[in-house]
């Protein structure tokens, strides 16, 4: 990996230099909470000033444009005996800028299912090639708890990844096309005053983490508290809305439905994001269903998210950025369901 300094008026050519052939997506102020604060999604922006690159906190993470909630597989035009079929999965280039470190370490939890896996997905596989991501940190805010989850530094995955200094920005490198793009802008040498500054936003990033879990020994307390009263505390409170994977950065439950046309001519395989915290997810033919109660719902969310992702992948699937904790209507929230966990197992 190389490292480079970037003025920020050279970062801002950088962003223009991008929009003239690319698509961009980015942070983007779309109103404000009850409390008046700012929220932000990544969207598509025209121009380098609908970007904000100091937000907190986006309510959706930017999955989806990696993984639809809804994507079409392929189509069937049927006419007498014969039928054709037509897939595709090519997209243009285009750019997401502003991706923090959890949100690209949750990209590569789910490059391990969608590209190196058994099956991998050429959906999934064309996305993820075309995109040209430039990461950026932040100072945490106090629910998060990627630090525990190692998921708050991130070596790869990205093309940039800027750590602001005040006038300019600590960039590594990480591919041959963001090297290539640098060169048309101006750019200089890492010094020593620079390390030292770079090395100082780290410790306040470290030291930023309020929230912390104990993710080590959670796998053995989840099978421990298999049967524990937790499940059912928390699991009467699940609204069942599935608002906690629709934020997730890493949920990727899905189903396949067929829609065909009234007169039977056309037809089309659709892909939709699912939650496994829904009512029918585990409903099968005949009406039988394997997780009816709903903390066998919530508890089995769980268990994927930090015991079955584990034992598959060797890493917690969850990053710790907490989006499903402040969504929730129903207040709840992984830290605290770990704890009782914990504390029950005492």
């Amino acid at each position: 990996m190389l490292f480079k300094i970037l003025p920020k008026d050279e970062f801002r050519s950088l962003v223009v230099m991008i929009l003239e052939s690319n698509e961009v997506i980015a942070p983007k102020a779309i109103g404000k909470n009850v409390r008046g604060e700012p929220i932000h999604q990544f969207l598509p922006i025209r121009s380098f000033e609908e970007m904000d690159l100091g937000y907190k906190a986006t309510e959706y993470s930017a999955k989806t444009y990696f993984l639809p909630y809804r994507e079409n597989l392929c189509s069937f035009e049927f006419e007498g005996e014969d039928w054709r079929q037509s897939i595709s999965y090519y997209i243009q280039p285009r750019a997401i800028i502003g991706l923090r470190a959890h949100d690209i370490n949750a990209l590569l939890k789910l490059d391990k299912v969608f590209i190196r896996d058994r099956f991998p997905s050429p959906y999934y596989i064309s996305r993820r090639k075309n995109t040209f991501i430039v990461g950026v940190d932040h100072i945490p805010q106090e629910d998060e708890f990627s630090r525990s989850m190692g998921s708050h530094i991130v070596t790869h995955g990205f093309d940039l990844f800027l750590t602001d200094l005040g006038d300019r920005y600590f960039v590594a490198i990480n591919s041959d096309r963001a090297f290539s793009l640098l060169q048309r802008v101006k750019t200089r040498e890492v010094a020593d005053a620079d390390t030292h500054a770079y090395l100082e936003v780290r410790r306040r990033i470290r030291d930023g983490f309020k929230t912390h879990i104990d993710v080590h020994s959670l796998p053995n307390v989840l099978d421990l508290e298999f049967t524990s009263k937790v499940w059912t505390k928390w699991g009467e409170k699940c609204l069942n809305c599935g608002s906690c994977a629709a934020v997730c950065p890493t949920c990727y439950c899905y189903g396949v439905i067929e829609e065909v046309t009234m007169d039977f001519k056309q037809a089309t395989k659709v892909k939709q994001l699912y939650s496994c915290n829904l009512v029918d997810f585990a409903r099968v033919a005949g009406g039988h269903d394997f997780r009816s109660d709903k903390e066998a719902r919530l508890k089995y969310r769980y268990y994927h998210q930090y015991r079955g992702f584990l034992e598959d992948y060797g890493e917690p699937k969850c990053v710790g950025c907490n989006r499903c904790g402040r969504v929730c209507l129903a207040g709840i929230k992984p830290a605290a369901v770990i704890k009782d966990l914990y504390e029950e197992s005492v």
